[in-house]
């Protein structure tokens, strides 16, 4: 998920302009309020306008300004990005789980303006780095026991009966499931996850293989509702398989360049629901 030190100045650009169109329409949204009927105590209305009805966010100040400044950018493309913008302008302020954290991180925090974003790292001293810049970031440190060269030993595990149990992660039999996040993680009805993390560029690293099963085991496991799950660098084989087998081709909504969209329902409304439709 980490961003690359070279100059898409095109999608830096489109970024900024996207911010300050959301703070305009901030600003133009208080200054012209819907008609209403005058209160008797003129006290109880915001005045036309004093200056705390037009302050911008903390929040979106601070994104202007750090990829106003920022040399690295997302690794995600416009057209990526803008499969998820699109779910968040749906569902926002909502609850967004992201496995890995990188220069895009706050980007997904303010689209997600007022609701909780959770970043999930494998490296405690990129977590270090980013929270230097951004301290208002909620990101935790967690560890990963696969390999990519184990891919295709887990994709016949993931189908063996106790994986196609839905069941909270922390008590799931599935070699594929992961228990030891913060308790935070699992305390959360999660209404987007996005997997971009851990890494899985070589056969010694993690691999997305666990992540992606939990993304949906979460997902099924909810209470009600479902969830929207995305994952990244599908170019790549594990993101491919993983993704077809555990999240399901029939829960499959689009794909955009290395992105692809699933919706997940929870699966315990209906106990006669099959692991993949």
């Amino acid at each position: 998920m980490r961003g690359k030190p070279y100059y898409p100045y095109n999608l830096k650009t489109i970024l900024i302009c996207f911010f300050f169109l959301l703070f305009l329409f901030l600003i133009l949204r208080s200054t012209f309020p819907y008609p209403q009927h005058t209160p008797s105590n003129s006290s109880e209305s915001c005045p036309s306008p004093p200056p705390s009805c037009t302050k911008i966010p903390p929040s979106l100040a601070h994104s202007l300004l750090h990829y106003a400044t920022l040399i690295f950018t997302p690794q995600q493309t416009l057209k990526e990005i803008s499969i998820s913008l699109k779910i968040l302008q749906k569902k926002s302020p909502c609850n967004f789980l992201v496995f890995g954290l990188g220069h895009d991180s706050l980007m997904w925090t303010s689209l997600n303006y007022g609701g909780r974003t959770v970043f999930l790292e494998e490296d405690k001293e990129w977590i270090a780095q980013i929270k230097a810049q951004i301290p208002s970031l909620e990101a935790y440190h967690v560890t990963y026991d696969t390999k990519v060269s184990q891919a295709d030993e887990l994709l016949e595990a993931a189908s063996r009966e106790e994986c196609r149990v839905v069941s909270d992660p922390r008590f799931s039999k599935c070699q594929l499931a992961l228990s030891g996040f913060p308790s935070e993680v699992y305390d959360v009805e999660w209404d987007l996850i996005m997997v971009d993390a851990p890494t899985g560029y070589f056969e010694g690293a993690p691999g997305r293989m666990s992540a992606i099963y939990t993304a949906g085991l979460m997902a099924r496991n909810r209470e009600s509702g479902e969830s929207d799950v995305f994952v990244h660098d599908v170019d790549r084989v594990v993101e491919d398989r993983f993704s077809k087998a555990l999240l399901c081709e029939g829960y499959l909504v689009e794909q955009e360049g290395r992105i692809r969209h699933f919706n997940i329902p929870s699966h315990r409304t209906t106990s006669a629901r099959p692991f993949c439709p």
